[in-house]
């Protein structure tokens, strides 16, 4: 079973109603260990990228990561354009729940025909290293005024065995509420969908946005790697 049929395999019903829900969905094991690390091995290599990012210059956390450069390798390009395709009616629908006029196209390609004509050109698509002590900060990888409010990330790497440690974590802010925290436990080739900056929660007086951060606590131990997937390109 190739990539595509695979994601076209997963129970999107559910997975759309715990996104709705809880603004993250572990959407279950989308890449075999062979393919984990054909991609982690990509991270030694310098071409095939656009940039590195050494995460404590910029007071992100520690850890690193490298943007892929166009054209994506195909396991890569495949993932991202199935995975929005099925990612796009939830979109469309938190927009019309927000009152906003913007509409995603059914196809990644259409969409990305948006960005550029934007000016937001560069490919967003990277691998994430983390070493013991290492970390992320909690964020919202934006890139640009044109936002596909939700992003996949796959874990590459075998906890306990890999590493120790790491857990993907979101939390989200509510007005007048103290913030809620996600964590979302993986393991190797599983990916966790979540929302990249806010969310519609229906309230008593009702619908209202939500603010979103996510990130990734402390390694103790080992090496992780992880493929973050984001569906607009930066300006």
């Amino acid at each position: 079973m190739d990539i595509a049929d695979r994601i076209a395999g997963l129970d999107w019903p559910r997975l759309t109603e715990e996104l709705d829900h809880y603004g993250a969905a572990a959407l279950g094991p989308l890449l075999r260990p062979a393919e984990c690390a054909e991609l982690a091995a990509l991270y030694g290599r310098e071409e095939g990228f656009r940039s590195r990012i050494v995460m404590a210059r910029h007071g992100f956390g520690r850890g690193e990561y490298k943007y892929f450069a166009a054209p994506l390798p195909g396991l890569v390009a495949t993932l991202r354009e199935a995975l929005y395709r099925r990612l796009a009616p939830l979109a469309n629908a938190w927009a019309g729940r927000l009152g906003e006029a913007r509409r995603y196209p059914p196809d990644l390609a259409d969409f990305l025909a948006e960005c550029h004509a934007a000016g937001q050109c560069r490919p967003t698509p990277l691998l994430l290293r983390y070493g013991a002590g290492d970390y992320n900060c909690l964020h919202q990888d934006l890139y640009g005024p044109l936002v596909f409010p939700l992003q996949v990330a796959v874990l590459l790497s075998a906890p306990g065995q890999d590493f120790a440690g790491g857990e993907f974590v979101l939390t989200e802010q509510r007005p007048r509420m103290q913030s809620r925290a996600e964590v979302v436990p993986l393991s190797q080739g599983e990916a966790v969908a979540f929302a990249v900056h806010h969310r519609p929660v229906q309230g008593t007086r009702g619908t209202y946005r939500v603010t979103l951060r996510h990130g990734v606590s402390r390694l103790r131990a080992g090496q992780r790697f992880t493929l973050g997937l984001i569906f607009h390109d930066a300006a």
